[in-house]
């Protein structure tokens, strides 16, 4: 199951008590501050959550799977994210290590 973005506005609705049409803003501005960020370079830190961070991929070498050719992948930059350890620590509480 997926966490939509309606089900993100339906969440805010209920526990916050903002309007529907408050609670889809809200969310929003914090989507377009969060893009806006990333667009600039600059990571986002959600503390308790995670980081989200810019990497540079450089240019490289590839292979078309379907001929085998081998082609050339373009520089580009990727999003990465990384979970803090809070939310780490929440996800696998209760499990053992097993040797």
């Amino acid at each position: 199951m997926s966490l939509t973005k309606e089900d993100l506005v339906r969440r805010i609705y209920e526990q916050v008590g903002l309007s529907r049409a408050q609670s889809k803003n809200a969310l929003e501005t914090v989507l377009e501050l969060m893009k806006s960020s990333l667009e600039s370079g600059e990571d986002v830190l959600i503390s308790g959550f995670g980081k989200f961070c810019v990497r540079n991929k450089k240019e490289r070498r590839g292979r078309n799977p379907k001929t085998a050719e081998d082609i050339k992948l373009r520089a580009r930059k990727v999003i990465t994210f990384k979970v803090s350890g809070v939310l780490k620590e929440k996800l696998n509480r209760g499990r053992r290590i097993e040797d």
